[in-house]
Formats: structure tokens, C-alpha cells, sequence
């Protein structure tokens, strides 16, 4: 019994030694693999019941596979807008499929955009996020029920139209009552069109004066009319030449190039620490207005021409127009016990019953990590360790096969005594 004991053992470590060298394999093939984990052998002993002080039965060695998914790996600094780490505890929520598919977690932040507009991993699984406003307020409740696959071309085109116009000038007290001024102020409809009105300044008496806008044209060609507008103000100054009031406070312009009909706000006070409209003498011949600025919100037409991650998770669509607002925000999806994930191909992992039930929290709250864009996590595999690991399995594999070896001759001894 001692002998075939001794062999069990001996075939029980190879066995051991071989697992403990594929895990020490995969380690080392995946050590520039982004998001990868490492897996590590714990071996136990084996002990049988016959064993006692006079008699000794071996038992042997098992391995068990122990997985280091909650290691954090060196984030490195990338060259790709939409690449993305976690810097602590967390996962990336993505799908396999648009619809009907699994959800699935991973640490691997390459993704990238797909020809239909949907941000993607180097496996194809796609990433989920929510819904946001321009300001980046997640649309809804934030929770994984509210998840969808980001899709970036939601927003292929921006464009919004003016609801105000800031003024800052002024009109010249000396001026003859009935002498007349214009300026214009640029205004975009709801389609991103943008048009000039021109405004026509009346002295109509003593600190009192008119304001007449004329019908929108496109900026670009001033004979092609864009609407209609109603609407004109009468503005009264005091004494000291500041505003004293004004009878309108808004214009309405109906376009004729398909966009909604717009209700524009005439700011004539104060803005930002600036004067609005003042009264004031000129000190010349022939008086002038002194025109600091008029400034108009909304945005002309615009293309989408980036997509990038900000370090809040926020998925930010940047226009042609210059204009750059949020899209999605990723969130960021914790475990109980994350080294309990069910590892898949691609640096994918599914949750288990042991590892709990995901939970999903935006970026840097509650106990989750924080999302770093233009960043991705290294393999936490370090080859040094690894190659020295691999020494002591493969001394330790010769060394079982040597006791092998040493049995096949006592073996042959004793077959030797018996002939």
C-alpha cells in the first residue's frame, strides 16, 4: 500500500503542478491584455483516515484556482477619446446584444464606435449608460433598470434657437429729437438658421426713445428674408442717463424656414456687470451710438464631429458649431464579493450568487470607483512573478516525476524477489 500510496501521490502533485503551470501560462500570455485579472494556484493537502503513529497513507495535493479580480491594475494614459479605466472598485456594465442579450461586466475600457454609432468593446459587447439632459442629468431614475447600449448617433446635429439678446450701447442724449440709429442682432431659429435683425434706435424726445425691429434675414444673404416679427419697445431713461424703463420686454418672430416661432427676451439692463442701454452724450458733431455689444444665445447648425468620456463617466458629443454636451453618463456597477465573478472570454465577467447582485452607482459615490477618461487599466499580471512561479512548478513537477521514477525501480526490485 505504501508503494502505490507514494505513485498516487506523486501523480496527484503532477496534476497539481499542471494546473498551478496553465494558470502561470495564462498569466504571462494575457500580461499586456487590458483589464485582466490574474488567476493564482492555492494548493491543499490530502490526508486518508488509515494514516496512524504506526502506519502512514498518503494522501496528496489538489489545486484550487483563485481569482484576483479585485486587484486594481496601473491606469496608462491613451491617445483614444472614448477609452476609459476605473480608478477602485467597479465594473463597466455592457450587453451582448441590442436586444435580448446578457449583461455582462468588465474592466477592459477599449471601446470604440461602431458603424452604427454604438460604443463597443474589442470583444463586441456593448457598453450601457444613462440618458442624460445637455447638462448631464441622467434622464429618469438612475438605476439599472433605466440602462440602454449608448448609442452616440442620438445626436448626430445640434442647433437650438434664441430666447435672448443681451444689449450693451448707448444712444446719445445730444442727438436731435427724431434722428435715428441702427444696429443688428444675430438670432438662430429652432433649425440652427441663423438670421440679423436689424434694430432702428428713434430719439422720440427727452430721454425717451423707440426701438423698431425689422423682419429677419439670413445672415448670410440680407435679401432673403426668414420671417416675420412683432413686436417694438418705447425706453425712457432717468436723469443720470440709466435706464429707466421699457414697455416690451420681448419680440416674436414667425420664421418661413420651417422652425417653430420663436419668443425672444430683450435684455436692456444690466448683464454680467455691463451696462445695458445708457444715455449718454456722445461729444461729437454728429452723434453716433457707442456700441459695446449685442449678444443673442442658441447655436447655428451643427455636425457631430467627436465623441469623448469625460473623468465623471459623462459621454460628451462635440458639433461643428463648437458646441459640446452630454449625451450618457456611464455608471459604475459594484459587487459584494467581486473576486467571485464567473470569468469569460474577453474580459468579460457574469455575476454568480456568490459574488451578489450588481449595483449600480455614478462614478466616485458610494464605495464606487472613479471613471478616468482617456485612460486604460494594464493586466495586473507581473512577468518577474510569474517567471518565478513557473520555476518552482516546473522544480516541483521534476521533482514528483523523480518519486515516480524512484517507485517504478522499487517496483522492479520487488517483482525482482518474487521471480
Amino acid at each position: 500500500m505504501s508503494l502505490s500510496g507514494a505513485l498516487s501521490s506523486a501523480i496527484s502533485a503532477l496534476s497539481a503542478q499542471s494546473s498551478a503551470m496553465a494558470m502561470i501560462s495564462d498569466n504571462i500570455a494575457n500580461s499586456s491584455t487590458v483589464g485582466y485579472k490574474t488567476t493564482s494556484a492555492s494548493f491543499q493537502s490530502l490526508v486518508t483516515s488509515a494514516s496512524s503513529a504506526t502506519t502512514y497513507s498518503s494522501g496528496g495535493v489538489t489545486t484550487l484556482s483563485k481569482s484576483n479580480i479585485s486587484e486594481q491594475g496601473l491606469l496608462t494614459t491613451t491617445t483614444s477619446a472614448t477609452d476609459i479605466g476605473i480608478s477602485g472598485n467597479g465594473f463597466f456594465p455592457v450587453t451582448t446584444a441590442l436586444t435580448g442579450g446578457s449583461t455582462l461586466y468588465t474592466r477592459a475600457g477599449s471601446f470604440t464606435i461602431d458603424d452604427s454609432g454604438y460604443l463597443v468593446s474589442s470583444g463586441g459587447a456593448y457598453l450601457l449608460g444613462w440618458r442624460t439632459d445637455a447638462d448631464g442629468n441622467v434622464v429618469g431614475s438612475a438605476d439599472s433598470n433605466n440602462l440602454e447600449p449608448i448609442n452616440t448617433t442620438v445626436a448626430t446635429t445640434s442647433g437650438s434657437a434664441s430666447t435672448e439678446t443681451d444689449f450693451a450701447l448707448n444712444l446719445p442724449s445730444d442727438a436731435a429729437t427724431n434722428a435715428t440709429f441702427t444696429s443688428s442682432m444675430s438670432v438662430y431659429d429652432s433649425l440652427g438658421t441663423a438670421s440679423s435683425i436689424q434694430v432702428t434706435w428713434t430719439k422720440t424726445g427727452t430721454n425717451t426713445w423707440s426701438a423698431a425691429f425689422g423682419n429677419p434675414t439670413l445672415s448670410s444673404d440680407s435679401t432673403k428674408s426668414t420671417g416675420t416679427r412683432t413686436g417694438s419697445a418705447t425706453i425712457t431713461f432717468n436723469e443720470d442717463g440709466s435706464l429707466a424703463s421699457q414697455s416690451a420686454t420681448t419680440i416674436t418672430v414667425d420664421w418661413t424656414t420651417g422652425a417653430a416661432a420663436s419668443t425672444i427676451a430683450l435684455n436692456f439692463g444690466t448683464v454680467g456687470g455691463t451696462d445695458g442701454l445708457t444715455q449718454k452724450a456722445s461729444g461729437e458733431t454728429t452723434p453716433t451710438i457707442d456700441l459695446t455689444s449685442i449678444e443673442s444665445n442658441g447655436l447655428a447648425y451643427g455636425k457631430l464631429s467627436s465623441i469623448a468620456v469625460g473623468d465623471d463617466g459623462k459621454v460628451n458629443a462635440t458639433y461643428s458649431n463648437g458646441e459640446t454636451i452630454a449625451i450618457y453618463k456611464i455608471p459604475v456597477a459594484t459587487f459584494t464579493a467581486p473576486d467571485e465573478l464567473q470569468a469569460q472570454s474577453n474580459g468579460l465577467y457574469a455575476a454568480t450568487a456568490a459574488s451578489g447582485t450588481a449595483v449600480v452607482q455614478a462614478s466616485g459615490t458610494n464605495g464606487a470607483g472613479t471613471i478616468e477618461g482617456g485612460e486604460l487599466e494594464a493586466s495586473t499580471s507581473d512577468t518577474n512573478s510569474e517567471f518565478s512561479n513557473m520555476i518552482s512548478a516546473q522544480q516541483a513537477y521534476s521533482a514528483a516525476s523523480q518519486v515516480i521514477t524512484a517507485v517504478n525501480k522499487m517496483y522492479d526490485t520487488l517483482m525482482s524477489a518474487m521471480r
